[in-house]
């Protein structure tokens, strides 16, 4: 009796379970990454200071943008220091611990920063703080 002989299959290599992998780590990758940073002004220099301090992380703060021409700017849309006020007003009755942090260009007119600090003030936001990048040791 003749044996039967098959043609052999060409092995192949199953892509499924690595490109469930790929996937599943380019969707990790996208949800831990945030493309873009609505408080990051173009052309906006932050002034330096000889220590750090922690500023608040919370994820409702109200970032208050000064540049340098002394435009006030809340999530790219300018506003006057009356508008600031009314916005921050709003903000802090819907909530309570509402917090601003003020990014002021470090070569802008002080008044100017000084005036938004003046505006969450008068609208009664107790937490304020200001941005700022450290300043290089040995200087």
């Amino acid at each position: 009796m003749p044996l039967k002989t098959e043609p052999l299959e060409e092995p192949t290599i199953n892509l499924t379970s690595m490109l469930d992998v790929v996937m599943l780590l380019i969707i990790f990758f996208m949800v831990g990454t945030k493309f873009a940073e609505e408080e990051r002004q173009t052309g906006i220099q932050l002034p330096s200071v000889a220590e750090n301090f922690a500023l608040s992380g919370q994820p409702d703060d109200i970032i208050v943008n000064v540049d340098l021409e002394g435009k006030i700017k809340v999530k790219d849309e300018d506003l006057s220091l009356s508008s600031l006020r009314v916005l921050l007003d709003a903000s802090r009755i819907a909530f309570p611990n509402q917090a601003v942090v003020i990014r002021g260009d470090g070569r802008c007119e002080y008044q100017l920063v000084m005036d938004v600090f003046s505006a969450c003030k008068e609208a009664g936001i107790k937490h304020v703080s200001v941005a700022h990048i450290p300043k290089p040791k040995g200087n």
